[in-house]
């Protein structure tokens, strides 16, 4: 006996589909059993470690402005770069 899959609704966004499958089981549209692996390459990191000399003075203000903001400050150095940077490029 064939079993009757319901067809799948055309989605305006990826949260409409999200909420969609957060209600429903994959097995009530597709076949699972006619399903297939599809293998997923090894995805290298986007991001690069750098290495910066910093005055111990501007360390210590870094550090001072990310206990303030409760944020590592390597993360707030993160921001702060990226802020400028849009900034220079005037992206914001």
């Amino acid at each position: 006996m064939q079993k009757n899959y319901k067809k799948l609704p055309k989605f305006k966004n990826e949260s409409e589909e999200f909420e969609f499958w957060a209600k429903h089981d994959a097995t009530e549209f597709v076949d699972m059993a006619k399903s297939e692996r599809v293998p997923i390459p090894e995805l290298k990191p986007t991001v690069k470690k750098i290495s910066m000399n910093l005055s111990s003075h501007l360390m210590d203000q870094l550090k001072m402005i990310a206990h303030k903001k409760g944020v590592p400050y390597q993360s707030l150095m993160k921001i702060m770069l990226a802020k400028e940077v849009k900034q220079e490029l005037n992206l914001v």
